[in-house]
């Protein structure tokens, strides 16, 4: 129990620091999703041909080995202070952008556009004249990431939607925002598993397609992660990467898409490298899951193993539903 309550004070202090910055991550204030923390422990250290801190790719073929469940421990979450999204704009308005009223906010008009794309993708445009050349964050229904303006104030970039009707705020360095809304009903016919860390909390995620290996081209990860088309496979998904990481304080993430058919087999893994930056410490994250258009979020606390296991891999499973996991059995 004392070890419990230790844990989760340093979970609070991290967040608390995140939220000082304006980098906490925000859910919707009607969303009614259980969260937990998955206490993950090694299911396997990985070791490569490489230096006590150079990281190499495994070799092509190797196999996943079947492993213990990470244990899923509930514990009381801590009492935060979470701003929430503004509330969408009716549907005869403009969408809302939150800035300082008077003079200031006719001078520096901001706009936020979504548009649905294929494979339920957003793609956002936002024009924000007087937020050139800025940090800010992207939010939707808890995923979050940072982002850069251009020299004009504007944001252009593509995110997949976890919710049939979701919310997209973007946050400005001063804390004001611009929110809009969106409706995707294609969502429910996909599934999709995320994770997301901030700064050197960095994790790898992969989609093993179909009993596939590593370095296949089953395997859907950071170096093999498709496009989101029509033209894809009905029995195949794809893998988004989100975040600037030349921003301040990057905030980063990893959309892993794949069929609702159960029946379609896809093992998902998430990983992270021990280096000289990450052994003996802490890590923690976040898992989000959209099933159905319904989003749940987890937060992740990773103990890495201590600095004598450099160059291999810290590897965890089993943090996907139910249902998929039974697919792959």
């Amino acid at each position: 129990m004392l070890e419990w309550k230790r844990r989760i004070a340093r979970v609070v202090a991290v967040l608390s620091v995140a939220l000082a910055a304006g980098h906490l991550v925000q859910n919707k204030a009607a969303q009614d999703q259980a969260r937990h923390t998955l206490e993950a422990t090694p299911e396997a250290i990985e070791p490569v041909a490489a230096g006590p801190e150079t990281i190499k790719p495994r070799p092509v073929g190797a196999q996943l080995a079947p492993m213990p469940k990470v244990p899923l421990v509930v514990l009381a979450p801590p009492v935060l202070s979470q701003p929430v999204l503004a509330a969408p704009a009716a549907p005869d308005s403009a969408p809302k952008a939150e800035t300082f009223a008077g003079p200031a906010a006719q001078a520096c008009p901001v706009a936020l556009d979504l548009v649905a794309e294929p494979a339920a993708m957003i793609g956002i445009s936002l024009v924000a004249a007087c937020h050139a050349d800025e940090r800010v964050v992207v939010q939707q229904e808890g995923l979050t990431f940072t982002a850069l303006t251009n020299a004009t104030g504007g944001l252009f970039l593509d995110m997949p939607a976890l919710a049939t009707e979701a919310q997209v705020a973007v946050v400005f360095a001063d804390g004001s925002r611009a929110t809009n809304q969106i409706v995707l009903p294609e969502l429910a016919g996909m599934r999709r598993f995320a994770i997301q860390w901030q700064q050197g909390d960095a994790f790898l995620l992969h989609g093993f397609e179909g009993g596939a290996g590593y370095g296949t081209p089953g395997d859907v990860w950071a170096e093999n992660t498709r496009s989101p088309s029509g033209l894809l496979p009905a029995t195949q998904g794809f893998m988004t990467l989100l975040g600037d990481s030349t921003a301040p304080t990057p905030l980063m993430a990893a959309v892993y898409t794949y069929p609702a058919d159960t029946a379609v087999r896809s093992d998902i893994v998430v990983e992270a490298a021990i280096d000289a930056a990450t052994c003996g410490r802490e890590l923690l994250g976040q898992t989000l899951i959209s099933t159905g258009g319904k989003v749940k979020v987890q937060d992740l606390a990773v103990t890495m193993p201590e600095c004598d296991a450099a160059g291999g891999y810290l590897v965890l499973k089993n943090l996907a539903p139910a249902t998929n996991i039974a697919a792959a059995n």
